[in-house]
């Protein structure tokens, strides 16, 4: 008998492969883990260029030199809209947005396939839009990595808003 509860030991001690404490790994967060598999887009390695919407809000970004021109276009029916044009820089997740040239400048967030905008913009981004209308939480998810795609975008008066 205590020979059979020996050969037993022995027989899982070798299924256990000599390791102990079970997984070695370090524990990742969620984020990391969904890049890591693939199911996320990594936001580090994608290129912002593209055309982004949601309804019938639209965002274009295409380079410029070594950097990025941005339009925003927001429509919410009887010419409640806004429409800009500026500059966009990258620093990782945070997008820095220049939209007009009197002074509606703000920080976004990129994940790798969407761009929102802040629920707070500062008041000189009102002065793009007509009535009631705002830039404020503006949330886009990337439709086409084209740059041709987002160079042909249009607002409701027919300005290219990336377009050269």
């Amino acid at each position: 008998m205590r020979a059979a509860f020996v050969l037993l030991l022995l027989a899982l001690a070798a299924c256990s492969g000599g390791k102990s404490g079970g997984n070695a790994r370090q524990p990742q967060d969620l984020e990391s883990a969904a890049i890591e598999r693939g199911l996320v887009r990594d936001p580090d390695d994608s290129d912002l260029t593209g055309l982004y919407a949601r309804d019938t809000d639209r965002v274009c970004v295409v380079r410029s030199g070594s950097a990025y021109r941005i339009g925003a276009y927001v429509d919410y029916g009887d010419r409640i809209t806004c429409s800009g044009t500026g500059s966009v820089e990258r620093d990782g997740e945070r997008l820095k947005v220049a939209l007009g040239s009197e002074g509606c400048t703000f920080d976004a967030h990129y994940d790798g396939d969407r761009i929102k905008f802040p629920g707070i913009l500062p008041d000189a981004c009102k002065r793009l839009c007509a009535r009631r209308a705002a830039f404020t939480g503006l949330e886009a998810t990337r439709l086409s990595e084209s740059a041709a795609e987002a160079a042909a975008m249009r607002d409701a008066s027919g300005r290219r808003l990336c377009g050269e």
